[in-house]
């Protein structure tokens, strides 16, 4: 060949092959391009929030965690929030993602891994206000509700339900959670604020109607008037024996009608649920004595606690032939228990998430190797993943929420890494968590907008960052 052809050709070959490296750079980029909304078109912008996603994304090396974590951690921010000033004070409605509606339960746990930013941005801050201005309002519109309006006047697609349905209920499923969670959210603001503002005469009374409403559903004398009954095919859709549940033997324990999920329970005494109203009505005494200066009402909290708490030890924990002494999913007193768990919070799962157990505490040791075991009839494997799954999707969908708990409440590395790794094949290229996906086709997934499963992914991200942050510098 001669030396001027030689020089063209490899001229053109190395133009080809740069052409080539940059069309490769640029369709990676193009993969990983921001799903977030535009600027203008975000329902709420947090200075703090911003700054806290170019921190954490800045040390991850993995780009497409990284870009799931951009996509995931404001979404509830971006997409979801509803703030305005209404009678001089701060209120925030937060809608679940794909539904239209606020529940006490999602809007709390939406809103969670921004909490930490409040003193650093004035603007959260009233956002989170305003989230519990609101939520009271809804519980005292109906403690028995889980999900609401913001517009009294809008048409519920479930006002066919045999219960009291009222204006502004979106519906009345009873979960004991959901008014846990509104106790969660006030006092986590006022550990990190010690802002005492939000204690006024409706959150007061608000509080005492929660207390009252856990008192009634122990059902000691049968006083519960709640029923709930839909028409429809599904079996986990309604309580049985006429919207009112099994039967229960009374001791100590609250019952719950409904799962975090929304599905109902077999047996209703609910172990997680009950296990977050001890931590709840603890804060309660808390806040009780050191705010309001009501010695009565705090201890009326604590005795509570104390009772619902000795029952859960006494009708609650078992021995497991396999595992030692494990938490029942559900009791009802008789004796009969519930071996499972559900990809959801509170789940026995997340009791480490939510404060009840350290990760080293024994019984909780002892429940989570059974809930990662195929004891677990909820515990999935499939071709591109593990984890709990729940009725509430079916028999071969896992929760991206069960894998997110797995890694939050877990203190070995090596785990955490594979829940990284699961959740990284798994969004169907969507750049977003979903509900459930099929253990053998995450294509095959359930709710492309869940603001919550998005918020608890940023969570891990940031939770990683701060205790493991090494770990974000390799590959997975």
């Amino acid at each position: 060949m001669k030396r001027r052809n030689f020089i063209v050709q490899s001229s053109l070959f190395t133009v080809g092959t740069f052409v080539m490296a940059q069309n490769m750079i640029m369709a990676s980029q193009n993969k990983f391009e921001s799903k977030r909304p535009k600027l203008a078109d975000r329902k709420f912008v947090s200075e703090a929030v911003e700054q806290r996603i170019k921190e954490v994304k800045a040390v991850i090396k993995d780009d497409e965690i990284a870009w799931l974590f951009e996509n995931c951690y404001p979404n509830t921010l971006d997409t979801t929030i509803d703030f305005e000033m209404i009678d001089g004070k701060p209120d925030t409605f937060v809608i679940t993602g794909d539904i239209d509606a606020m529940w006490l339960r999602d809007s709390t746990a939406q809103v969670w891994p921004y909490m930490p930013l409040i003193n650093k941005d004035e603007k959260l801050k009233k956002l989170i206000q305003g989230l519990i201005n609101r939520q009271v309002k809804c519980v005292l519109l109906d403690p028995y509700a889980n999900a609401f309006y913001k517009d009294t006047t809008k048409i519920s697609e479930w006002k066919s339900d045999q219960t009291l349905m009222l204006p502004g209920v979106h519906e009345r499923k009873w979960e004991i959670d959901s008014l846990c969670y509104v106790i969660r959210l006030a006092n986590e603001y006022y550990q990190i604020t010690k802002d005492t503002s939000i204690f006024d005469d409706d959150f007061d009374k608000s509080m005492r109607l929660i207390v009252k409403t856990f008192k009634t559903e122990q059902r000691k004398q049968n006083e519960s008037k709640y029923v709930f009954s839909r028409e429809t095919t599904s079996v986990i859709d309604s309580p049985p024996f006429g919207g009112t549940g099994r039967p229960v033997k009374p001791n100590g324990l609250i019952c719950s009608m409904f799962r975090p999920s929304d599905d109902s329970t077999l047996f209703p005494y609910l172990i997680p649920s009950n296990i977050f109203a001890v931590l709840s009505l603890k804060q309660l005494e808390t806040i009780y004595i050191k705010v309001f200066n009501n010695n009565e009402f705090a201890r009326t909290c604590s005795q509570m606690a104390e009772e619902v708490d000795n029952a859960i030890h006494e009708f609650a924990v078992s021995e497991h032939l396999n595992f030692g002494k494990i938490y029942a999913y559900e009791v009802d007193g008789f004796g009969n228990k519930l071996f499972m768990d559900d990809a959801n919070v509170p789940s026995l799962m997340s009791l480490a998430y939510l404060g009840a157990h350290k990760p080293q505490d024994e019984i909780y040791k002892n429940t989570r190797l059974f809930l990662l075991s195929d004891n677990n009839p909820y515990f999935l494997k499939g071709s591109y993943a593990e984890g709990q799954g729940s009725p509430h999707t079916g028999k071969s969908k896992i929760w991206p929420m069960g894998i997110i708990l797995r890694a939050l409440t877990s203190t070995d590395t090596n785990e955490i890494v594979k829940c990284l790794k699961m959740l990284k094949t798994t969004h169907a290229e969507t750049g977003f968590m979903h509900e459930g996906f099929d253990k053998d086709n995450p294509t095959n997934y359930s709710r492309d907008w869940f603001a919550w499963a998005n918020t608890l992914f940023g969570e891990l991200i940031i939770k990683i960052h701060q205790d493991n942050r090494d770990l974000l510098a390799s590959k997975f």
